[in-house]
């Protein structure tokens, strides 16, 4: 079974920074940088898919600089998983192609986002 992981220093923003606000060119400016940063990510893992997985489990888990409390849903990965199609580890990020998964811990040291995408057969 192929996998890939990367880790991204700091955690995206909360959708919920952009609902219901007229800030569309922060959303954007937050959507530019995060799919960067997933596609830089991308091109340092060595063994990275040469073509899209067709299908795949992707999970993310989010190591947040407090306990304040968040909520999975509005962490659902937007800007990351745009930046895993973008950078062709994906082939789509929709329900036909992806299994999403999304959890929360703590590390004030480190705050960082994981992302592991496992290619399902």
């Amino acid at each position: 079974m192929k996998a890939i992981r990367i880790t991204l220093p700091g955690v995206p923003p909360s959708i919920n920074r952009f609902a219901g606000r007229k800030n569309v060119n922060d959303y954007r400016r937050a959507k530019d940088y995060w799919t960067g940063v997933v596609g830089w990510a991308v091109k340092t893992v060595k063994d990275r898919p040469r073509t899209p997985y067709k299908k795949a489990k992707v999970e993310i888990l989010y190591y947040f600089p407090d306990r304040r409390r968040h909520d999975p849903d509005n962490y659902s990965g937007k800007f990351l998983m745009d930046g895993l199609t973008a950078a062709g580890v994906i082939v789509d990020d929709d329900f036909g192609h992806v299994t999403l998964a999304v959890a929360g811990d703590v590390d004030r040291n480190y705050p960082r986002t994981v992302i592991t995408v496992t290619e399902v057969e």
